[in-house]
């Protein structure tokens, strides 16, 4: 059995999508906190579960008979928890049950020097999946395109768009990457540790996405923030110095070239040219 955790995630529930498409829902289970936001996939005949990363025991139970875990990472640090010490409850939890092999959500930027804090905490994580003693997989995921859209902010209503100076990101969409880890994730032995970058097609920054939207009947003009201005603007919104220095560290990590690298093998993956952000810009306008 394959197990997938935060399956009412936006990445977990379409990966488990994917995965009827290539097996049958008896040999599907999700860990998930709410088992009743996972009602539908219940009613598709997936094994459902209440499983939290923060409870051991949970975990063990949602991930009984598992062969496989897809381990989707916490999301622990955005609300002053620990990352960490989750992903290793949940390695520990997966060896307890039996899983001979983990597949964990990574990210493209993955480093112990990133700029970008989540991309330490992937390292980190993949640390200790390196000493497990189990056979890993660690999904070295584009840049969300969903979060391209976001940076973009209300540019496409205000047609000002204002941002620190960033770089190339190569951004992929949820959707391709569900589908490319469901594939992973059906036909295991691919890929031992972390996979070559799993991308989009193109490399765009803040500016090409503002071109874009302009192309599409939607003008948007880039203007360029310093850092200091930026931390101020986030700070006087109200929002903590601390969450201001993880903003900022994702456009220092975009600047360094961390999120740019382009790669061919998500395309091969999953058989088709990956979404664009023109496609998914393009969708959100209604063109």
């Amino acid at each position: 059995m394959i197990v997938v955790t935060g399956a009412t995630g936006q990445l977990g529930h379409a990966v488990v999508l994917e995965l009827l498409n290539l097996m049958p829902a008896g040999e599907v289970g999700v860990s998930v906190r709410d088992p009743q936001k996972a009602s539908d996939l219940a009613g598709k005949g997936v094994r459902v579960r209440q499983g939290n990363f923060a409870d051991a025991a949970s975990l063990r139970h949602a991930f009984e008979g598992a062969t496989q875990v897809l381990m989707v990472s916490s999301n622990a640090r955005s609300y002053g928890g620990d990352p960490l010490a989750q992903h290793q409850s949940a390695i520990e939890a997966a060896r307890a049950a039996g899983a001979n092999r983990i597949v964990y959500t990574s990210q493209i930027a993955a480093s112990p020097s990133s700029a970008f804090p989540p991309a330490v905490d992937h390292a980190a994580t993949e640390e200790l999946l390196r000493q497990s003693g189990l056979s890993w997989t660690s999904l070295r995921n584009g840049f969300y395109a969903s979060s391209g859209l976001m940076s973009m902010g209300n540019s496409l209503e205000t047609g000002l768009l204002e941002a620190p100076a960033d770089g190339k990101v190569a951004w992929a969409a949820h959707a391709d990457l569900a589908e490319a880890t469901a594939v992973l994730l059906a036909r295991p032995g691919r890929y031992e540790g972390p996979t070559p970058p799993l991308t989009g097609s193109q490399a765009l920054d803040l500016a090409d996405l503002a071109a874009i939207a302009t192309e599409l009947g939607r003008p948007v003009q880039r203007t360029v923030l310093s850092d200091e201005d930026q931390r101020a603007k986030m700070e006087a919104r109200g929002m903590p110095a601390s969450a201001a220095g993880f903003m900022l560290g994702n456009f220092i990590a975009s600047r360094n070239g961390e999120f740019g690298p382009v790669d061919g093998t998500l395309e091969q993956l999953i058989g088709h040219p990956p979404t664009t952000m023109r496609d998914l810009m393009a969708a959100k306008l209604g063109r």
